[in-house]
């Protein structure tokens, strides 16, 4: 079984395992077994944009960077984590201009493509309940305390927003759910009308 096929057996076991629901999930690294792949850092390929990117964190990097010099130039380093070094040393003009007002709606886009692109990961997000979702990071600096919370104090915007995927996957399901149900209940009546027809 190669890699990526153990990691998706693992993490659906863990989900079927019966625990009490929890009231909080933390997460940060990548490798941490099952929540590591709430980190964007989390070694699955998305497409984004008409693009695959190794990682949620390529794919919203890249959306950084106003010249697509500079836009290769963060996409060609080594590891995730790099990637996202490199994204934050640009230069004030090297960032696209309304970066501080379009990167959180970029990462609902880059988020959401994950967890609808992946089964296993859209199942690992759905069984976390209404649990509370945080990144918690340990170096303290603005970036941490942004997308995550440093010893319980932070704005844990990528906690929030996988809340908010969450929720939509949610109530995608019930909706299909519905259609599906409304599908046979049609399909039934369609049956009985040509019972009927025929007797």
């Amino acid at each position: 079984m190669n890699k990526i096929k153990k990691e998706r057996a693992q993490s659906i076991s863990l989900i079927e395992q019966d625990q009490p629901p929890l009231t909080e999930i933390h997460f940060y690294r990548s490798n941490e077994k099952p929540y590591g792949v709430f980190s964007n850092l989390f070694r699955r390929a998305i497409a984004f944009e008409g693009v695959e990117f190794p990682t949620a964190e390529h794919a919203y990097q890249a959306g950084k960077a106003r010249k697509e010099a500079v836009r290769k130039w963060i996409l060609s380093a080594p590891t995730p984590s790099l990637v996202a070094m490199a994204a934050h040393g640009l230069y004030t003009w090297d960032i696209v201009p309304n970066w501080s007002k379009i990167k959180f709606d970029r990462m609902r886009e880059v988020l959401r493509a994950k967890y609808t692109q992946h089964e296993d990961l859209r199942t690992l997000l759905l069984s976390t309940g209404e649990a509370r979702l945080v990144e918690s990071c340990r170096t303290d600096n603005p970036v941490n305390r942004t997308w995550g919370e440093v010893k319980g104090k932070g704005l844990n915007m990528l906690g929030v927003l996988l809340m908010e995927i969450r929720t939509e996957l949610r109530q995608a399901e019930k909706l299909t759910a519905r259609k599906k149900k409304v599908q046979v209940r049609g399909k039934a009546a369609r049956q009985e009308n040509k019972l009927a027809e025929v007797n």
